[in-house]
């Protein structure tokens, strides 16, 4: 495929995996109580690994053994993506509000980008910097409901930590993910790494569960995992890979940025919540500044 042709699929990627990301958001207050932390975390990734393994074989049989060297960077990759930002982000939804959850994950592309400038060597340009700070005033306004007093009023939970945790962790993940490139193309790579967060995973979720013990079974619990397991799990992250790849770290951190406009938007397909008119205030600022953060041209520097 052209460059030019992969870096319009990336962008239009940009706007559609924050969608499948909503899903992990829903999936993490819906299994309160059906299913432990790690439990979720563990299913989730076992499924997405045996939907990934089919296309990605190819690719790791090509490669071999080369990619035998990429062990300590897949199992470090694994330990932050699959375990940390996995049962972590279920943990905390337990007991932190969704407006805590977002507010906390706002602060996640402005870490990335600012490691990203240092780490990495990328650049943005005035416009870029300009857009990407439209956007994050775009999220505030959805968080706290276009009212100061709703951010007066916000108050820290034990789930914040844990959430808060994950942000730090996302943010190592896009850096290294970067940092470390890989013979592997972005879905066979993401498949060593599943690996590895599994094997992170299982000793974790064999101490859960001696002490909760098994979910019940029932199709409510086995759509759940399903759910976290083919959108957040195998398409979001594939995603989120793949438009890394092409417009580098700093600028793909900005996807967290629509998460709250999705949210309403499932919100209202699913719950019938009607969205407010803080909703169409952030998107206002939101969409275009995105746009602007993201958009490349010839003169554009290569992440």
């Amino acid at each position: 495929m052209p460059a030019e042709s992969r870096r319009r699929l990336a962008q239009i990627l940009l706007f559609v995996t924050p969608l499948l990301w909503s899903a992990n958001y829903i999936g993490a207050r819906a299994a309160v109580g059906l299913i432990g932390a790690h439990q979720l975390a563990l299913a989730r990734w076992l499924i997405a690994l045996l939907v990934m393994l089919p296309f990605a074989l190819p690719s790791l049989r090509r490669a071999w053994p080369r990619w035998r060297s990429e062990w300590r960077a897949s199992l470090v990759l694994g330990a932050l993506g699959m375990w940390i930002c996995g049962a972590f982000v279920y943990i905390g939804a337990e007991t932190s509000p969704a407006v805590n959850i977002g507010l906390i994950y706002a602060l996640a592309p402005v870490l990335i980008a600012v490691l990203s400038i240092r780490l990495l060597g990328e650049r943005l340009r005035a416009v870029q910097l300009a857009g990407a700070t439209v956007a994050l005033c775009g999220v505030a306004v959805i968080l706290f409901k276009g009212s100061l007093e709703n951010l007066r009023a916000i108050e820290l939970t034990r789930g914040d930590i844990w959430i808060a945790v994950a942000v730090l962790s996302w943010t190592a993940y896009s850096v290294i993910l970067k940092r470390k490139p890989s013979v592997l193309d972005p879905l066979a790579r993401l498949a060593v790494i599943t690996f590895a967060g599994i094997l992170v995973l299982l000793p974790f979720t064999i101490a859960e569960t001696a002490i909760i013990g098994l979910p019940a079974p029932s199709w409510r619990v086995c759509g759940l995992i399903l759910l976290v397991a083919l959108l957040p799990g195998f398409g979001a992250y594939q995603a989120y890979s793949y438009v890394q790849k092409e417009l580098g770290a700093a600028r793909t951190g900005l996807i967290l940025y629509l998460g709250p406009i999705y949210a309403a938007l499932v919100a209202w397909a699913l719950l019938g919540e009607q969205p407010q008119w803080f909703h169409a205030l952030g998107a206002v600022l939101i969409l275009p500044g995105i746009y602007l953060a993201t958009r490349t041209d010839a003169k554009s520097p290569t992440p």
